[in-house]
């Protein structure tokens, strides 16, 4: 196959088009083409009012050799790379036998997912413990809190089948290095349990969280069907190692899980178990990450602003923005998670403590645009030891709660009134989606002060890039902590821990990863690592 990139059609192109320019840009006969599909479809957005799809296109056509000859010297036309999954090793008859330990996967959320998947995949038969519940009772409990400001510690946001994930956009992009195209997999794997088939061609694909928890419903039914195993509300509080290797786990009111492999899937919420880990004596130190807010602002706002004449039109939908400053304090101020025409969520996951986060579904069609706006922190901020980032965390979050009003309800101020430095006592034109509800109050004291003044000083400069960012009426609302993990449980060329032997940490909350596609991506590494160990016992 051929696989042309950088072909540009205009936004609102015939359905037609696109092969006639196939056949144009390699002036070839329509005869000659035996089939094409889109790889990927993304759009150019900056000069809005001339707005083009750019499309990636792979092909085949006669005489293909001959084609690649005559562009030889063309750095858009060439092979198409082989974009489909091999399978490294398939299960030794031990684990079939039961006279080898089967692995534990630890966390199901798309890390844990991916891990388990491959591995049952090629199967071994894993074992999953996930200390949440399955996603639909899990999402009974999330609206708890949303509707009746009722957390369950267990079940929420964070934590149950699909992770923070499935409480999300659902964004499927990542910038990670994917030489072997594991992100291909991802998304394939995505369609194949129903995600919609558009997310293997757009540029920025993503599913929403309604979509999502049919998706992983079905994902972990084929983990089943496969002979993997997954026990839900089982709580991993410890670990047994002897002499330096990995011999079971220790599960809240369960007997110990005899086990010789055991993928950490814990997502970057799992405080407790990061503290089990440490008390184990698993090696772990802390690395930077970002705090701040959610902002909102009327979708109708940043469609006008990043897609002029074009916004509203439906092959696009609603538009997103990525946007960075470098405060004169040293801070960088970045925009985190946007979610096009979504809402903020209430994503604490633990008592007495505010967090914030971004969802949307599939449609995106809900009124507000909102993203993190955060800044980037270090451990020089939050110095002793690799536990000391979550302790930064709670403390800001614990008083996020106070701030709040003591109810669940999240702190909240309109951008007018924070520049200025004063607090807001009422709504003006753009209403907050965050529930169980916004108390207003001034969001000076819910962060170190670097950071407020490095976001005062980075919003009239985003003003420049969207016009409108700066609007007095737009609201912010605290607040953003868990962007990524606060540690890094490091890991060796051989991904097991670089201390213990068998332990293999995966995805964001070991620090390997960041998003839905990345972590998933890392899951399916880890999974090959244990299961080429496995073959070479």
């Amino acid at each position: 196959m051929i696989r042309i990139t950088e072909l540009r059609l205009p936004i609102d192109h015939a359905p037609e088009a696109l092969e006639a320019a196939i056949l144009k840009r390699l002036n070839l006969a329509p005869k000659d083409l035996i089939q094409f599909q889109v790889f990927k479809r993304s759009y150019d957005a900056r000069k809005n009012v001339a707005l083009a799809f750019i499309y990636t296109v792979d092909l085949s056509a006669k005489n293909e050799e001959v084609l690649l000859k005559k562009f030889a010297g063309d750095a858009n036309i060439r092979p198409s790379p082989d974009t489909s999954y091999h399978f490294v090793a398939k299960a030794p008859d031990l684990i079939h036998s039961g006279k080898a330990l089967r692995p534990v996967v630890v966390g199901f959320g798309p890390c844990g997912i991916f891990a388990a998947l491959v591995l049952a995949q090629m199967g071994f038969k894993p074992i999953i413990l996930e200390r949440g519940k399955k996603v639909r009772e899990r999402t009974q409990d999330t609206w708890g809190l949303w509707r009746k400001n009722v957390l369950n510690p267990e079940s929420n946001v964070q934590f149950g089948e699909g992770g923070a994930g499935t409480f999300s956009d659902g964004k499927l992009y990542s910038q990670i290095k994917d030489p072997k195209f594991y992100g291909r997999k991802v998304i394939n794997e995505f369609v194949k349990a129903g995600a919609p088939e558009e997310i293997t061609y757009v540029a920025k694909p993503h599913i929403g969280t309604f979509r999502l928890v049919g998706v992983v419903e079905k994902m972990r039914q084929e983990i089943i069907d496969l002979g993997g195993e997954i026990r839900f509300s089982q709580k991993v509080i410890g670990f047994d190692i002897k002499n330096g290797q990995i011999t079971g786990v220790k599960i809240e009111g369960q007997p110990d899980l005899p086990a010789s492999h055991v993928i950490l899937a814990l997502g970057h919420s799992a405080r407790d178990t990061f503290e089990a880990l440490h008390q184990a004596g698993v090696y772990m130190e802390a690395k930077p990450f970002s705090v701040g807010f959610r902002i909102e602002h009327p979708q109708s706002l940043i469609d006008k602003a990043r897609l002029g004449p074009h916004a509203g039109n439906e092959l696009i939908g609603a538009a997103d923005y990525k946007l960075v400053h470098h405060a004169k304090n040293g801070r960088a101020v970045y925009s985190f998670c946007m979610c096009p025409g979504g809402t903020v969520v209430a994503a604490t996951s633990e008592p007495n403590r505010v967090v914030t986060n971004g969802m949307s579904q599939y449609s995106r069609n809900e009124r507000n645009a909102n993203a993190g706006i955060v800044v980037g922190i270090t451990p020089d901020d939050y110095p002793g030891g690799p536990l000391a980032g979550i302790e930064f965390q709670r403390a800001i979050e614990s008083k996020a709660f106070e701030l709040g009003g003591r109810t669940y309800e999240a702190p909240g101020q309109l951008i007018g009134d924070f520049l200025e430095g004063k607090p807001s006592t009422q709504f003006g034109s753009v209403l907050p989606s965050y529930k169980p509800g916004v108390h207003l109050t001034d969001l000076a004291e819910s962060l170190p002060a670097y950071a407020i003044e490095a976001i005062r000083e980075a919003i009239p400069v985003f003003e420049k890039q969207i016009k409108g960012f700066s609007m007095k009426d737009a609201v912010l609302t605290g607040v953003e902590t868990r962007t990524s993990s606060p540690l890094r449980i490091t890991r060796g060329p051989n991904y097991q821990s670089l201390n213990i032997k068998g332990l293999y940490p995966a995805g964001e909350g070991a620090g390997y990863a960041g998003g839905i596609l990345s972590a998933g991506v890392d899951g399916i590494k880890v999974a090959e690592a244990v299961a080429l160990d496995y073959l070479s016992k």
